[in-house]
């Protein structure tokens, strides 16, 4: 059963099922990054608010000037590591420098409230800090002055313990991811095995269906979800309703070849009756053309019973393929000599397969009559036997014949079409070839032959287990 075109439907599944996840993982990753940068700058700016407010305590206003307590150890310890450096800045009024770091930029445009921090971004040699500003009042009422305090410090730390936060957080959150894609995969895999059983069957009856005519037998799913059962329902009315229509077809093309028989009998019997009796040659004219349409009529309906016939059960037993070739072509020696062609066989001297006698001797004599109605007097044909790759059988018959135009090959085993005009053909012939084939488990072929000429056949496997014998005979045309 070949697979139809499109998407697949367990890959659609997991498309929709592990992309989200997918994005939500990333989206994820990148929420942790931006929890991690809010609490270090949290932690920083509890840091910070600490150190301006106890530098702030440190200045002490004497009279009108201010008494600096800033140890210089203590100064050294905020200024020790390069990459977590913490600056202060001392001005009063504001903006006018008194000590520390004279690059420390001002806060933006706000209104500051005295005695409360603010704390906002800033840049210092090229680099993000954090500021933490403090403006406090010192003087008596009437020489009241501000004092602004700024410490700041490095943001390389925060992006730093944000980094290690996430690569922490990064590898439980890959196992979670891969083992919630593990459960998804296998969840969507059992989820279509009720699918897979349903191919199964249907596969399952159609190779059947090569060897019997019986209609394929309803699907049957126990265990399975209502949306299968629907499905498998709905299949089941379809085969239903085809199997009607090939009983009626079946039922009508038996009922009219034998209802036709006996009076197309009748009539070819009282044609050449007046034949024999009338000896006017006008009246022996249309005589002749009412016997040959009659004729072919009757070819007709037995190619249909032989049709039907090729349609129905069949029983497979052990056959020699090459004894019966052999036999079917020394019956049709008699009218390859009448009609001035050559008849032979050429090929194995055994070669066993299963199959059914009468229905391979009749899509022999349909392959041979073909040949010797269209490849025309002087031809030959040979009728060969032999094994292909692949562990195949092939019976085939091949002529020097005018062929068949490599463009019409595939319809020639269609029903009713005929490759040429030569009266006596009805179309049928190769078309109860493929359906004994079919029947056998096989399939039908048709090459050009070079110079000319057409080779057609049928393969058929071979029996399952060891190598058929063979005992090949030299290339002959022998009967």
């Amino acid at each position: 059963m070949r697979p139809l075109h499109g998407v697949s439907l367990q890959r659609k599944l997991l498309l929709w099922l592990l992309l989200p996840q997918l994005v939500l993982w990333l989206s994820g990753g990148f929420l942790a990054w931006r929890v991690a940068l809010q609490n270090g700058e949290k932690g920083i700016d509890q840091t910070l608010t600490q150190s301006v407010r106890a530098l702030a305590r440190q200045i002490k206003p004497i009279g009108d000037g201010l008494l600096v307590d800033f140890p210089k150890a203590a100064q050294d310890i905020l200024e020790q590591d390069p990459a977590d450096r913490i600056t202060y800045m001392v001005s009063s009024p504001p903006g006018r420098f008194l000590l520390g770091n004279a690059q420390l930029p001002p806060p933006p445009p706000v209104d500051v409230q005295v005695g409360d921090p603010y704390l906002y971004h800033a840049r210092v040699d090229d680099k993000p800090v954090r500021v933490a500003l403090l403006d406090v009042d010192y003087g008596t009422p009437q020489t009241r002055q501000t004092l602004r305090v700024q410490v700041a410090q490095s943001l390389t730390v925060r992006e730093r313990i944000a980094q290690e936060l996430l690569e922490q957080m990064l590898l439980p959150m890959g196992l979670m991811g891969l083992a919630l894609s593990a459960v998804v995969y296998a969840g969507v895999l059992r989820g279509l095995q009720p699918l897979k059983r349903l191919e199964a069957q249907i596969e399952k009856a159609g190779a059947r269906k090569h060897n019997t005519a019986d209609p394929l037998p309803p699907i049957e799913l126990t265990s399975a979800p209502q949306e299968v059962h629907s499905l498998a329902s709905t299949i089941n009315g379809l085969l239903e309703t085809v199997a009607r229509g090939q009983k009626k077809e079946k039922r009508f093309l038996n009922d009219a070849a034998h209802q036709l028989r006996t009076p197309l009998a009748g009539l070819i019997g009282q044609t050449e009756l007046a034949l024999h009796e009338s000896h006017e040659p006008a009246v022996q004219e249309r005589l002749q053309k009412v016997l040959a349409a009659a004729q072919r009529s009757a070819h007709l309906v037995h190619q249909l019973l032989q049709l039907a016939r090729s349609e129905s059960n069949v029983e497979m037993q052990p056959i020699d393929l090459a004894a019966l070739a052999r036999e079917v072509a020394r019956e049709w020696a008699a009218r390859a000599l009448a009609q001035g062609m050559d008849l032979g066989y050429e090929g194995d001297d055994r070669l066993d397969v299963l199959g059914h006698p009468l229905l391979l001797r009749e899509a022999l004599n349909n392959l041979i009559d073909n040949a010797l109605h269209y490849a025309g007097p002087g031809a030959t044909v040979t009728v060969r036997v032999a094994t292909a790759p692949g562990r195949w059988a092939t019976l085939v018959v091949e002529d020097d014949g005018p062929g068949v135009p490599a463009a019409h090959l595939t319809e020639l085993f269609a029903r009713f079409w005929r490759g040429s005009d030569i009266a006596g053909g009805c179309g049928l012939g190769l078309s109860i070839v493929e359906e004994i084939a079919l029947r056998h488990g096989g399939h039908t072929l048709a090459e050009p032959v070079a110079p000319r000429g057409l080779r057609v056949g049928i393969k058929l496997p071979l029996p399952q287990g060891p190598a058929p014998l063979r005992r090949p005979v030299p290339p002959a045309r022998s009967l």
